[in-house]
C-alpha cells in the first residue's frame, strides 16, 4: 500500500469491498501479462533451474523491484492510501530467487514508496513492511512447499505476508484511528487478491518448468531412440561405413536439414542438404569444423559466412559443431545442419550434446574392444609366428647339440627358452616395461644366436631413463624375430641387430635397426595390408599386429614408422609416452 497526495482521498470511498476486490484482480491482470513475456526470456529460465549468474540475479532483483513499484502505481486509492499488488512482484522475487532477492527488490519498491511521499500518512509503515515482506516471502516459502512450485504454499506465503502488512500499518502509521480504518476497508481485499496473484504466478512458473521437462524428456526419449539404432554401427568405430548408417538414421529421426561426421582430417559421412559437395573422403571443407577440431570446444556458427564453407552456393545456414572424444583425445566431430540462418534451436543444441555424449562412449567402448581384439590376436599371432614347430624343433636340438660338448650353455639355453615360452604363451593384459620386454627379447635372442653363431650379432643402446616406460607385450620382441628372420639371415655372412630406446621429451623413442637385406619398395607399400599379413612370408603379420596395439593404446601419433632399402637395412622406430606412474598392466 502507499499513500499518493495527488490522488484524491475521497476517490473511492464509496465502493464496496466487492467492488475493491474487483479493481484489485483488474490490476493483477496486467501483472499477469508483463509476468508471461518476462518468463519467455532465457535469464529467467536460468534462475528457476537454479543457473543465474550473480549479476543475473542481481537483475532479475531490479526487474522484481520495478514490478512492486509498478504495484505501487496500479492500486487504487482508498482513503489517502492506495489498496495495492506491490507486494506480489516482491515476495514473487524472493519465492523464485531466494531470500536475499526478495530483499533485494523489497529494498528497491520500499525505498520508491517512502521516498515519493515522505510525509504521507503510511509512507514509513509502507516502506518497511515492503522491505520485510521481501524477507520473509523467501523464508517462509522456502519451509512450508512441498514442492519446487507449490501454488498453495505460495497463496499461504501471501496470506502471511500481507497480514505482516497490515500489523505494521497498525503499529507504524499515525494516528492509529485513521491505520484502523484503513486496514478495516483493504485487509481483506488485499489478503486475499494478493495472495490469489502469487499462488497464480507460481503456478505459471510450474507449468513453464513442467513444459521444460517435458520438452527435456521428450527430446532425452529421441536421443536414446537415436542412440539404440546407431550405437550398434557406431561400436565397430568412427568409420565411413558406420558413421554413413548414423547420420541417415539421426536424419530420419529429426527435423534437421543435414547431419555429418568427420574425423580430424576428412569428412565421414554427410547426409541431406549438402551432400552433393560435402562427400565422404573429401577433407574438411568448413572453417568451423576445423576450429572446432582443433579447439576441442563445441562451436555454434549461426551463419553461412561462420559455417564458412569452401563450396560456392552452399545452402546450410547455421549448425552446431560437437567434437567426439576418445581416451587419446577429439577423434572426430558430430555436425547438426539447418538451412536457415539462427536456425539452431536450444533443443538441437540439447540433441548434439546427448548425442555427442553417447557417441564418445560408444566410441571408448568400441577402442576397449578393439585392444581386447588385438591382445587376443597378439596371443594367437604369437603362438602361431613364434612358437612354430619349427622353432621349438630347431630351438630343441641346439640344446641338445650342447648336452655333450658344454652342458652349462644347454642348462642355461633351457633356462632362456623356458622363460620365452612363458611369456608368450602367459602374455600380461595390460601394459609392461620395456625392461621386461627386453628382457624376453634376450631370452629369445640366446636360443637364435646359440643356434646361428657369428652370424648374429645383438647390439643394445638404452638408456636407463627410458626402462620404465610402458608399452604393450610382445611389442619388441616381433619385431627383433622379423629383423632376423627378414633381413640378417637372408644373408650368408649374417649381421647386427640394433636395439635401441631413448628418451625425447615426453615420449621415448624405441628402435630396431638391422643391416641386413632391406625391403623393396613394392614389398614396402604393402606391409600392413591382409594380403601381406597372410602371405607365406609373413613379415607382416607382426608389423601389423604391433602397430594396432601401438595405435589402439597411445593414439595414431605412436605408430610404427619404417625406413628401408634394398641391401641397405631395415630402420623400425615407434614412440610411446615416457614415465611409468599410470601403468595399467602387469610386467609379469
Amino acid at each position: 500500500m502507499t499513500g499518493i497526495a495527488h490522488i484524491p482521498a475521497d476517490a473511492v470511498c464509496g465502493e464496496s469491498m466487492l467492488n475493491l476486490i474487483i479493481h484489485l484482480l483488474e490490476r493483477l491482470g496486467i501483472f499477469a501479462i508483463a509476468f508471461i513475456l518476462i518468463m519467455r526470456f532465457d535469464v529467467f529460465k536460468r534462475l528457476l533451474v537454479g543457473r543465474a549468474s550473480r549479476y543475473e540475479r542481481l537483475s532479475l532483483s531490479l526487474v522484481f523491484g520495478l514490478f512492486g513499484i509498478a504495484g505501487t502505481y496500479l492500486g487504487v486509492p482508498v482513503q489517502n492510501a492506495i489498496a495495492n499488488s506491490r507486494v506480489v512482484g516482491v515476495v514473487l522475487g524472493g519465492i523464485l530467487g531466494g531470500p536475499l532477492v526478495g530483499l533485494s527488490a523489497g529494498i528497491i519498491a520500499g525505498a520508491h514508496r517512502y521516498l515519493i511521499e515522505m510525509n504521507g500518512f503510511t509512507a514509513t509503515a509502507c516502506g518497511i513492511a515492503t522491505i520485510a515482506e521481501g524477507i520473509a516471502g523467501g523464508f517462509l516459502y522456502h519451509r512450508i512447499r512441498r514442492n519446487r512450485y507449490d501454488p498453495a504454499a505460495a497463496f499461504a506465503t501471501g496470506i502471511v505476508v500481507e497480514t505482516l502488512q497490515m500489523a505494521i500499518i497498525l503499529l507504524v502509521a499515525k494516528p492509529f484511528p485513521a491505520a484502523l480504518a484503513l486496514v478495516q476497508t483493504i485487509a481483506l481485499p488485499m489478503i486475499l487478491v494478493n495472495a490469489l496473484g502469487l499462488a497464480l504466478f507460481v503456478e505459471l512458473v510450474a507449468s513453464l518448468f513442467r513444459e521444460q521437462e517435458r520438452f527435456a524428456a521428450f527430446q532425452a526419449q529421441v536421443a536414446l531412440d537415436i542412440a539404440l539404432r546407431t550405437l550398434p554401427f557406431l561400436r565397430g568405430g568412427l568409420t565411413a561405413a558406420s558413421t554413413t548408417q548414423a547420420a541417415r538414421i539421426i536424419l530420419e529421426m529429426t527435423d534437421l536439414d543435414a547431419v555429418a561426421f568427420t574425423d580430424q582430417a576428412t569428412i565421414l559421412a554427410h547426409a541431406g542438404v549438402g551432400e552433393d559437395h560435402h562427400r565422404p573422403g573429401m577433407a574438411l571443407m568448413t572453417d568451423a569444423t576445423r576450429e572446432a577440431l582443433a579447439s576441442g570446444r563445441i562451436a555454434a556458427p549461426l551463419t553461412r559466412g561462420e559455417i564458412g564453407c569452401t563450396a560456392e552456393g552452399c545452402r546450410l545456414g547455421s549448425a552446431i559443431i560437437v567434437p567426439l572424444r576418445r581416451e587419446e583425445g577429439v577423434v572426430g566431430a558430430l555436425k547438426l545442419y539447418r538451412i536457415k540462418e539462427n536456425g539452431i534451436t536450444p533443443l538441437d543444441m540439447e540433441l548434439a550434446h546427448g548425442l555427442a555424449h553417447l557417441f564418445s562412449s560408444q566410441l571408448e567402448l568400441s577402442q576397449l574392444d578393439e585392444q581386447k581384439k588385438l591382445v587376443r590376436e597378439a596371443e594367437i599371432r604369437a603362438l602361431q609366428a613364434q612358437i612354430h614347430p619349427h622353432f621349438l624343433f630347431n630351438a630343441i636340438n641346439t640344446v641338445k647339440s650342447f648336452i655333450r660338448t658344454d652342458p652349462s650353455t644347454a642348462s642355461e639355453l633351457l633356462i632362456k627358452l623356458a622363460e620365452f615360452l612363458r611369456r608368450n604363451i602367459s602374455p600380461a593384459g595390460g601394459l609392461v616395461t620395456l625392461a621386461a620386454e627386453l628382457e624376453h627379447c634376450r631370452a629369445y635372442l640366446a636360443i637364435e644366436m646359440a643356434r646361428f653363431g657369428d652370424r648374429v650379432r645383438i647390439a643394445y643402446r638404452i638408456e636407463e631413463g627410458a626402462l620404465d616406460c610402458l608399452l604393450p607385450p610382445l611389442t619388441l620382441q616381433p619385431l627383433v624375430e622379423n629383423a632376423l628372420r627378414h633381413g640378417i639371415l637372408t644373408r650368408e655372412e649374417g649381421g647386427e641387430v640394433t636395439v635401441a630406446a631413448r628418451r625425447v621429451g615426453d615420449v621415448v623413442a624405441i628402435q630396431v635397426q638391422d643391416n641386413g637385406v632391406g625391403i623393396t619398395p613394392e614389398k614396402m607399400a604393402g606391409l600392413f595390408t591382409e594380403k601381406e599379413a597372410d602371405s607365406d612370408e609373413g613379415v607382416g603379420i607382426a608389423l601389423q599386429n604391433v602397430n594396432g596395439r601401438l595405435v589402439a593404446f597411445f593414439g595414431k601419433e605412436h605408430l610404427l614408422r619404417i625406413e628401408s632399402a634394398p641391401a641397405r637395412g631395415t630402420t623400425v622406430s615407434f614412440t610411446v609416452p615416457a614415465g611409468s606412474t599410470e601403468r595399467k598392466g602387469s610386467d609379469q
